[in-house]
């Protein structure tokens, strides 16, 4: 039996406890948060559980096994690292950590602990995410040119974080799981026009090695709420749209040729050829009930896991170079390999 601490029980947190309780050979032992109502309400919910506003308590029980860390974004550092300092199994929810080296000292302390590490990329965990990673890697839409994610809505608005920082994180996930590279460089642009200092509509474009081109659009200004990715190959184009409630993936057999020679400019002619439109069956699984069943499995096997630290900080490093870019008016910044990440967490 695995025991669970988790800390944070606002918009994020009840939906963590709720699936982990759920799951053979777990339980939720401790249920952690600033707020006596919101403890109230998840002792409510779940009798059994003991509640707390003392974090200490969750990480000085020696029957506690693994600590759920769902708060705010400048709390994750310290959390996480008092958890592993602690011997504890460690979920992070996204972003990892406010920058890079903070990243890094949470990887280093796992591996120096021998615990499992985890960042919550939920929709890494997700079946159309997977499937399209599948599409990807079976060559069916050939060469990938270049990815479009749109992530917009009205709200809500964070008070320690940009949008980008809020949003982007499913997206850039995404990008990274299907393509199985990280960007060279990152440009990005955007607005504050509600908060000063807090962008709340962004735009970030990046650059891959393979040639890729990839942008990733996030607004909390936007009248409807819209979770869209678009992945153009060579050869078919697919549209990926969360809030499809059935064909959530459509693969379109649509593409433009440019003739191999021509003599004049005259006769070139670029070719556009139309076909079916095709959307595969998937059978949809609540992708955070995957994740929390990845996260066990990684804890009683010692694999490890698919959104790790190294994920974690990789999506974090283009965050950083995004805000970096939006300083210096939308200026490319370049992205270099973590090369003081231990040799053992980037096999």
């Amino acid at each position: 039996m695995l025991t669970f601490g988790v800390v944070g029980c606002g918009y994020w947190g009840p939906n963590l406890i709720r699936n982990l309780s759920t799951l053979p050979d777990c339980e939720v032992k401790w249920v952690c948060d600033a707020r006596p109502e919101r403890l109230a309400h998840m002792q409510q919910l779940y009798p059994q559980v003991k509640t707390t506003n003392n974090f200490s308590d969750v990480v000085d029980d020696p029957d506690v096994d693994a600590v759920i860390v769902a708060v705010p974004v400048r709390f994750h550092y310290e959390m996480a690292k008092r958890a592993l300092d602690a011997g504890k199994h460690t979920f992070i929810e996204k972003p990892m950590a406010r920058s890079s080296a903070e990243c890094l000292r949470l990887i280093e302390t796992a591996e120096r602990q021998q615990l499992t590490i985890m960042v919550g990329h939920t929709f890494v965990y997700s079946t159309p995410v997977r499937k399209i990673k599948e599409i990807v890697d079976s060559g069916q839409l050939g060469e990938i040119q270049y990815v479009s994610s749109r992530r917009l809505n009205l709200g809500l608005f964070q008070k320690d974080i940009n949008v980008a920082w809020d949003l982007a994180p499913h997206d850039i996930s995404i990008l990274l799981h299907i393509l199985g590279e990280a960007p060279v460089s990152v440009n990005c642009q955007g607005k504050s026009h509600l908060a000063k200092g807090i962008e709340d509509v962004t735009d970030i474009a990046m650059q891959f090695a393979s040639g890729a081109f990839a942008s990733v659009q996030s607004s909390w200004l936007h009248p409807s709420k819209v979770r869209e990715t678009v992945v153009v190959g060579t050869k078919m184009m697919l549209v990926y749209d969360d809030l499809e409630p059935n064909e959530k993936i459509k693969i379109y057999d649509k593409r433009v040729e440019v003739p191999p020679y021509y003599d004049t400019f005259a006769e070139f002619q670029y070719s556009y050829y139309y076909g079916d439109v095709h959307s595969p069956f998937l059978k949809l699984t609540e992708p955070l009930k995957i994740e929390c069943e990845h996260f066990r499995d990684c804890i009683l096997t010692g694999v490890g896991p698919e959104s790790g630290g190294v994920e974690g900080l990789r999506v974090v490093q283009i965050l950083e170079a995004a805000s970096a870019s939006l300083a210096g008016n939308g200026a490319m910044v370049k992205i270099g390999e973590p090369a003081e990440v231990p040799a053992a967490s980037l096999a």
